[in-house]
């Protein structure tokens, strides 16, 4: 069965002064991927709840809500309660993710379990059981407008093969340095979902973009 990828372009890389109008602008998108940041997780500090709240009232296409956060298990039912689509919690982070999906789920929305680019895939198989989405860090977490790491495709390649074969039912998400240069590396390994920041929001026309990248993933898919 034919796979058609998503595009999820990143409001970290839009005009923050004007949120609602660049929500806007990726209508033609899949998701709007949210990043949240807190200062200790990772370095940076973004948006939170309140953010997410006005953006999701006014946003024409669902939120991806990715938590790069310590104790996830405290904020992320919240992001489903106010709508998200998906919201994914860092496996670092949690204490205990199965408990946490479990929440997520009860809540509202898809719950996705995300790696750092370090962290291996093998020791959370079975919890992604009980997850729907599993995103592939493809730069570190923290920062926006970093090149992509090609060492993190084998985690994309296994996820795709337990997909395949049934043993997994997560959608494969890539996020970090997705771009027209790597997002054809990153669909020939198995992903389903494609967060692309400037390669979006950094473009004359974003909907143009988002069409661009669209067709180059589903050329790269494999079958």
């Amino acid at each position: 069965m034919a796979r058609t990828p998503m595009i999820a372009p990143s409001l970290l890389s839009a005009d923050f002064a004007r949120l609602a109008d660049e929500a806007q602008r990726v209508a033609d998108a899949d998701w709007l991927h949210f990043d949240v940041m807190d200062a200790h997780f990772v370095p940076n500090l973004t948006f939170g709840l309140p953010v997410m709240q006005a953006v999701q009232a006014v946003s024409p296409v669902p939120l991806d809500c990715h938590l790069m956060i310590e104790a996830p298990e405290r904020w992320a039912p919240g992001y489903a309660e106010a709508g998200a689509r998906n919201v994914t919690v860092h496996a670092e982070a949690c204490s205990d993710p199965r408990a946490l999906a479990r929440d997520i789920r009860a809540a509202g929305a898809l719950a996705g379990l995300a790696l750092k680019p370090g962290t291996d895939l093998d020791p959370y198989l079975d919890l992604l059981r009980d997850f729907d989405t599993l995103l592939v860090m493809t730069v570190e977490p923290g920062f926006g407008g970093q090149e992509f790491i090609a060492a993190t495709l084998p985690k994309v390649r296994r996820a795709r093969e337990l997909v395949d074969t049934g043993h997994l039912t997560v959608l494969v998400e890539v996020d970090g340095g997705i771009n027209a240069d790597t997002i054809e590396q990153a669909a020939a390994a198995g992903a389903d979902v494609f967060v692309a920041g400037s390669a979006v929001y950094g473009a004359d026309d974003p909907g143009r973009a988002i069409a661009a990248l669209r067709a180059q993933a589903a050329a790269a898919m494999p079958g």
